[in-house]
């Protein structure tokens, strides 16, 4: 067993959404070709020391090679998922990964061992890295040239030095006018990072307007992130300008216990919301 080891695992049908919502997928035939599991690792270090494992497997009907390699990241406020050069919470000095290249048959399934020790000296908090398994296969163009084909796919991992936890509060909700949706900016002001889920209710006055939910959405320790309600959709027209009220809750898991934070916030839709369409 995995010390202190979580896993966030996706069924089929939501797998493509957790893997563009953690900006883990690059190349379109990556989900053609390999399956990796968990997407998310959050691990309580004991006595400096950690253990994950990653699952790779071939969905495909040829046999390919991958390496893996780690990359400090973060979420940015406004563009969401983003790897960094370097990080004060950066885990990639003190994580260790085996195999680092491997070659996987058809329907076959690799493990990918993860382990970080950190030195006494470390202060607690939370350290971060995605671990990326990415395909190096050739293939040959049209005119002869052998190109490589790559396509990658990552899990987040969070390793947590101390006790922590985080804190989330919602502290406004505006017209997003590039995305034409209702946006919440949510700050996390504890010392872990969390991927809540949330429900919402718009009101004008009395008149309930809308309600949804919210996928789990990451937002990295001590920092603010821009939530998408993905209300209007495509098929929805766009709120008439003028003032609404946004109510709901941000729900996670914490210690096995789940965490909620109810929020209640104005919103004004501009006049011109709906420029451009």
């Amino acid at each position: 067993m995995v010390l202190g080891y979580k896993s966030l695992v996706t069924t089929a049908s939501h797998l493509s959404s957790y893997l563009l919502s953690a900006a883990l997928l690059w190349g379109g035939t990556a989900q053609a070709q390999m399956r990796i599991s968990p997407l998310v690792i959050e691990v309580e270090a004991q006595r400096g020391q950690a253990q994950g494992v990653i699952s790779v497997t071939n969905t495909s009907s040829e046999t390919f090679r991958a390496r893996v390699y780690a990359e400090p990241f973060t979420y940015n406020r406004d563009t969401g998922f983003s790897t960094l050069q370097s990080s004060p919470s950066d885990l990639t000095t003190y994580l260790q990964f085996s195999p680092r290249e491997l070659t996987v048959a058809p329907g076959v399934t690799r493990r990918v061992r993860l382990i970080s020790r950190f030195p006494p000296s470390l202060p607690e908090g939370e350290y971060r890295a995605v671990v990326f398994t990415e395909t190096l296969n050739q293939a040959t163009d049209a005119t002869g040239n052998r190109v490589a084909l790559t396509a990658r796919i990552g899990t987040t991992v969070y390793v947590r030095q101390g006790d922590l936890s985080p804190n989330l509060t919602v502290e406004s909700a505006s017209w997003n006018s590039e995305q034409k949706q209702i946006q919440l900016l949510v700050r996390n002001t504890g010392m872990a990072s969390v991927r809540p889920v949330a429900s919402w209710t718009l009101q004008q006055g009395a008149t309930v307007v809308e309600k949804g939910s919210i996928q789990p959405t990451g937002i990295v320790a001590q920092s603010d992130r821009y939530f998408l309600l993905k209300y209007p959709n495509q098929d929805q027209p766009i709120p008439t300008s003028g003032q609404y009220q946004l109510t709901g809750e941000l729900v996670w898991s914490e210690d096995d216990e789940q965490r909620t934070q109810p929020f209640n916030v104005e919103l004004t839709i501009p006049a011109n919301a709906a420029a451009g369409q």
